[in-house]
């Protein structure tokens, strides 16, 4: 097959549902509900032009499962049917045209900025950034299963408001990364310690979901390839987690890296060896690959049509993801299978300081901003000053 052939192939997921073709939107928060958590009309906009797209699957960015633990101010929160109706229209216009919307779920940990009351951790350890971060206090064995609940009632309602699939977000440092990680959790009790008891919380969310939802709803889970940090969950830890997971029953498992600290997913990290190779994490999917055989999708570096296609050819993985490059080129997998575009252009992004630039933070709220953009109704803006969106991200740092 040529390579628009494979990316175009449909696949079904273990739970029996189809996904339409290989290319998936993976998720970027796109800090833009409204007040309270409510899905706004920007963000219902911005999805709709993205369901024309012919991607296989849209992951949204994080929605949090408690309105008293955001991770950006702006974060959309589903704690109960409130906004059953805004879910549902947005549900339906993404997939109008056949294209999937899964929620990624979401609950910050530590990694709550300072605009939240009180933050709550596995343990007490504070991110470095003490301006930002404050520091956690110790979850209590009844306020860790009221969040494993939350997961399950989120994914509950957004299967009641027709979305297609859900995420767990596991990777990035957020709190589910946090009980993986022996350098965050120092609990000792039944959820710390040992891998297996560090993986306990992630495992009775799965299963709790999957309860609530059924057999037949697609579940899936965003995992770190490793933290990338000293004495912080591994490579040899995520294998053994992932097998733990493809024995439950996941449907979906996507590699990605990194946390706040070391921003593994930004592309920081990677020698230029690795990004010539364009997948930052490819060499852990072949491993991941050795040890499930549960779907696989890799975020992170892709940019050229050929290197994609080869990557399913060559039974490295079933998806594609994609984040970044979804906010400034909105029809990617169109015109890929049109022949219209076969490379993403970079976009120069740097500030010229290099603690700024390593960090990645203003890449991310650059592409932020073109969602922000898009979901006005226009379109995105290529020249965007770098400078502007760091002063912004500056002056609103605490809400």
């Amino acid at each position: 097959m040529t390579d628009i052939e494979i990316l175009q192939q449909p696949f079904t997921l273990p739970c029996g549902v189809t996904i339409p073709s290989r290319i998936i939107k993976s998720a970027m928060s796109e800090n833009d509900a409204d007040k309270g958590g409510r899905p706004s009309d920007r963000l219902i906009r911005l999805y709709e032009r993205w369901g024309k797209s012919g991607a296989g699957i849209l992951i949204s960015g994080n929605v949090m499962v408690d309105s008293k633990a955001l991770g950006e101010p702006h974060n959309v929160v589903i704690e109960d049917e409130t906004y059953l109706p805004e879910l549902t229209e947005w549900a339906t216009k993404a997939q109008q045209e056949g294209t999937q919307l899964w929620m990624q779920i979401n609950h910050p940990g530590r990694q709550a900025p300072r605009i939240n009351k009180e933050i709550v951790s596995p343990s007490d350890v504070q991110l470095p950034m003490k301006a930002m971060f404050a520091k956690p206090r110790p979850l209590e064995e009844d306020e860790i299963w009221d969040i494993i609940e939350g997961f399950g009632n989120t994914a509950a309602i957004a299967k009641k408001a027709g979305w297609g699939g859900v995420q767990i977000h596991g990777a990035h440092g957020y709190l589910v990364s946090q009980f993986l990680s022996s350098l965050t959790n120092l609990r000792t009790d039944q959820w710390g310690g040992s891998l297996e008891n560090r993986a306990r919380f992630v495992l009775e969310i799965y299963r709790n979901i999957r309860k609530k939802v059924g057999a037949d709803y697609p579940v899936g889970i965003k995992i770190n390839s490793a933290d990338f940090q000293r004495g912080a969950f591994t490579e040899e830890e995520s294998l053994q987690v992932i097998k733990m997971l493809s024995e439950e029953g996941m449907d979906l498992i996507e590699i990605s890296g990194g946390t706040y600290e070391r921003g593994a997913m930004m592309g920081t990290m990677q020698k230029e060896s690795t990004k010539q190779r364009e997948a930052y994490f490819a060499d852990f999917i072949v491993k991941a690959r050795q040890v499930t055989r549960t779907p696989l999708l890799l975020t992170g570096g892709f940019r050229t049509r050929s290197v994609m296609a080869d990557a399913i050819r060559n039974d490295e993985l079933d998806f594609v993801g994609m984040a970044r490059p979804f906010a400034i080129y909105p029809r990617i997998p169109k015109d890929f299978f049109e022949d219209k575009m076969d490379k993403i252009a970079p976009v120069n992004l740097k500030t010229g300081v290099k603690f700024v630039d390593k960090m990645g933070f203003i890449d991310l709220k650059w592409h932020t901003e073109q969602l922000h953009i898009m979901g006005k109704g226009q379109d995105p803006k290529l020249k965007l000053s770098v400078w502007k969106i760091a002063w912004k991200t500056i002056t609103t740092m605490n809400g």
